[in-house]
């Protein structure tokens, strides 16, 4: 299992995979990751935007983690946590990197971070479309929740 240490401002990497860096996002990877994630994640979300992105980083500057391979981004997660809650949004991993070992290094530390915090169970929010991220989060030992459904309503026009 992969040994993360997470702080602020500070990377952290896991010692078997020396080349891949595991950091918090700051506000100048601000355009690096949405354009990442046009490119790698599936699907948008209202939140799509600097501004979104920037409020993310601002209120939890632990909470968007980037993974990095030979000085570029490879993959993301955010790993939020409202104290009651561990909740992981996009884990998105470069198409061409990808079945690599980056998306598990990545909930490797998002769930340490939810550990160290006090958490004691996470839940993802995963496209029902998307069977390749089905099988992935399935070998990372979570589960559909088949007993609830997402109700969403947007609060902004």
């Amino acid at each position: 299992m992969a040994e993360f240490t997470v702080r602020r401002g500070r990377a952290w990497c896991d010692q078997r995979m020396t080349d891949l860096r595991i950091r918090a996002a700051t506000p100048d990877d601000l355009d690096a990751v949405l354009a990442f994630w046009k490119a790698a994640a599936e699907g948008t979300s209202i939140s799509d935007d600097r501004a979104g992105v920037a409020r993310l980083v601002e209120r939890d500057p632990e909470a968007l983690l980037l993974a990095e391979l030979d000085g570029g981004l490879v993959g993301t997660v955010i790993a939020g946590f409202d104290g009651w809650r561990c909740h992981l949004y996009r884990l998105a991993v470069h198409p061409e990197r990808r079945r690599r070992g980056i998306g598990s290094a990545l909930l490797n530390a998002a769930e340490e971070r939810f550990v160290r915090l006090g958490g004691r169970r996470g839940d993802a929010m995963v496209l029902t479309r998307n069977e390749t991220a089905h099988h992935a989060w399935r070998a990372a030992g979570y589960a559909p929740e088949e007993k609830w459904r997402r109700w969403v309503k947007p609060l902004t026009p």
